[in-house]
């Protein structure tokens, strides 16, 4: 590693700025020769009274060149390359053939026309590829190592595991890492779009991209530069955007044959309505030309990806990443949703619901003793009662000594000279557990919750209840669901009675309990008999196998990285309201997908026959063609919003 100097430093920055205001003005470049184009064609047409022929035609030709080279190079490239006619070259073929009968304005209007819907839908991709250049502004340039007791700056690709860096308040966080000094509150809004911040703490875990707001934290680097969850943010978001739908690969396939199919219907156009209807053999060139134009499937074309982009990027925006357009395009066909249910439907935390104390004996003396044996051990059941008893109890004087875990059974430890145990019903004493408190065990029990006795001097004093607890986005989501028809369905490795609980309280309509993680794969097989297109939402490793084996996988943000690679959708604030939202957007996408398909084949049909009656001239044909494909356009970007 090296100290990065502030000259080279200043000059990083500046050659970065530098690339971003080229790509920008190239970004725009297809708007602006399309409005150049316009822009000609119209000065030309206001003054062609008083300009000779030789100028008029330079400034058509000047008009063709500035509007029509962006779409006839990509015409041509895309035809040399898949070796297929499409619809760039029938655009420019038309121009061509306009100017040869003399409509060499049409052919001009033509061409700028089919440049503006051209840098609409580039404007399109433009807007969907926003995500991706905000994340990447949002990513630090360098970072302040500390090293040999030094502070030194470095670029952040140079990061290494391990690593010691230093983020002041307001600075943004350069990679993924633990603290492991200070404390500071976090905005996460920018990879979780939780607006609240989040205090954060020694030893936990901080996200490159995100800010420390209020104070100042040593962080321990834990992922390379290239793994961060902020790096495979914008690695998800450039796949989603690269993936075509189905629809988009039907359209894709359909287009070259259709294209060839326009060709040869032009060809007999030309010489056979001269041959057979008594045409002008003027007019009948003028017909197959005006063909050519409103044939062509420029709005069809353009149905489908502007609406798809529109769509994935609205998701990433609200914290849904799809990781391609047949996922989003999938989502709102899906009949059943399986579950997962500890770390999804629940927080996967286990929490103290219900305690008793016997009478005789002080409840602040119980609650922080019990607190103070369980906080020395990593147990989910002992992190429960430790915080339970952090939030209930003053600290005590107490002399405790000799802890002692029982593998399997709880944990004992010898206070102020007596014994005092914590565990299970059967290391306590079955009998002297079933008759506390009038047998309130077995209440909570048939509760699912798990339940934790405490003994000292061969005498039960307390008893706990813990219960993981259910989302409540989860219980919103689970209602919605089932508003809209869509079964729901819970695969968990509980025993019954805790599966049941868990169901009844989500509001789930089926469960299946005692579920290992090979078996969530074959249920999950047998949905998909049943219902045909099937979900899964899961967190954890062992919901990977289910997750690929549904026709979609949802993944929890927090969940583990396998979880995140296999699943097709990806929930970043492992928020499941966000599902019935995902549903809603993908819904509204198929159904603008849908207009713009049948508003693109009805015009296209209107402006055929109108050409054949010869009730249409090529001005209107080239509007109501062009026009038509721009609408749809406009029609797709309606789901940025």
């Amino acid at each position: 590693m090296h100290l990065l100097s502030r000259h080279k430093l200043d000059e990083r920055l500046f050659t970065k700025s530098k690339v971003a205001f080229w790509e920008k003005v190239f970004s725009n470049l297809e708007l602006i020769a399309a409005f150049i184009s316009g822009a000609i064609i119209l000065i030309t047409w206001l003054s062609k009274d008083h300009l000779s022929d030789t100028t008029w035609v330079i400034l058509h030709l000047f008009a063709f060149a500035i509007g029509g080279y962006a779409k006839a190079k990509e015409g041509i490239t895309e035809t040399v390359k898949n070796k297929e006619v499409n619809v760039e070259l029938l655009m420019i073929f038309a121009a061509i053939g306009s100017t040869i009968i003399g409509y060499w304005t049409e052919g001009a209007i033509l061409i700028f026309i089919f440049a503006l819907s051209g840098a609409l839908e580039t404007y399109t991709t433009n807007k969907s590829n926003k995500e991706i250049s905000a994340l990447l502004k949002l990513q630090p340039e360098t970072a302040s190592v500390i090293k040999n007791g030094s502070e030194q700056i470095v670029p952040v690709e140079e990061l290494v595991i391990g690593d010691k860096i230093l983020v002041r308040a307001g600075e943004r966080i350069p990679a993924d890492g633990m603290i492991i000094k200070g404390t500071t509150s976090i905005d996460e809004s920018a990879i979780t779009g939780e607006s609240i911040p989040v205090l954060k703490e020694r030893n936990e875990q901080v996200l490159a991209g995100t800010v420390s707001i209020d104070g100042t934290i040593t962080i321990e680097i834990t992922k390379q530069a290239n793994d961060t969850m902020f790096q495979k943010i914008i690695n998800l978001v450039q796949s989603a955007q690269e993936e075509k739908s189905p629809s988009q690969q039907f359209i894709d396939k359909f287009e070259g044959t259709y294209v060839k199919v326009v060709l040869v219907v032009f060809l007999i156009m030309l010489f056979l309505p001269y041959l057979l209807f008594d045409w002008s053999l003027e007019d009948s060139i003028y017909r197959a030309i005006i063909l050519l134009v409103v044939a062509s499937p420029c709005a069809l074309v353009a149905s489908i990806m502007p609406a798809t982009l529109s769509a994935i990027s609205n998701g990433a925006r609200s914290g849904v990443l799809f990781k391609g357009g047949i996922h989003i395009e999938n989502l709102s066909q899906i009949k059943a949703i399986a579950f997962d249910k500890t770390g999804t439907l629940t927080t996967g935390k286990l929490a103290v619901t219900d305690y008793y104390i016997t009478p005789d004996m002080d409840q602040n003396t119980i609650i922080g003793i019990t607190g103070e044996i369980e906080n020395g051990s990593s147990h989910p059941v002992a992190n429960a009662i430790s915080s339970f008893s952090i939030n209930n109890s003053l600290k005590g004087d107490w002399e405790i000594s000799n802890i002692k875990t029982v593998s399997g059974n709880g944990v004992e430890a010898c206070v102020d000279g007596q014994l005092w145990k914590i565990g299970k019903a059967n290391y306590v004493g079955i009998e002297l557990a079933e008759a506390f408190h009038g047998g309130i065990m077995r209440k909570h029990q048939s509760e699912g919750k798990t339940i934790v006795f405490v003994k000292a001097n061969e005498k039960i004093v307390a008893l706990y209840a813990l219960k993981d607890s259910i989302r409540e986005d989860a219980k919103e989501l689970i209602h919605n669901l089932n508003k809209l028809g869509v079964e729901t369905v819970m695969l968990t490795g509980d025993n019954e009675l805790t599966a049941k609980e868990i169901a009844e309280e989500s509001g789930i309509t089926h469960y299946i309990a005692n579920c290992l993680p090979e078996e969530k794969v074959t249920h999950i097989k047998k949905l998909k008999e049943t219902y045909e297109n099937v979900a899964m939402v899961g967190d954890g490793i062992n919901d990977a196998p289910a997750l690929a084996t549904a026709n979609l996988g949802i993944a929890m943000g927090e969940g583990t990285d396998v979880a995140l690679e296999t699943a097709d959708i990806i929930l970043m604030k492992s928020d499941l309201a966000k599902i019935t939202k995902a549903i809603k957007l993908s819904s509204r996408m198929n159904q603008i997908i849908k207009q713009n398909v049948f508003f693109s084949i009805s015009v296209i049909a209107i402006l055929i026959l109108s050409n054949y009656f010869q009730a249409l001239d090529l001005p209107l044909g080239v509007i109501g063609h062009e026009g038509s494909t721009i609408l749809v356009i406009l029609n797709g970007l309606r789901l940025l919003k």
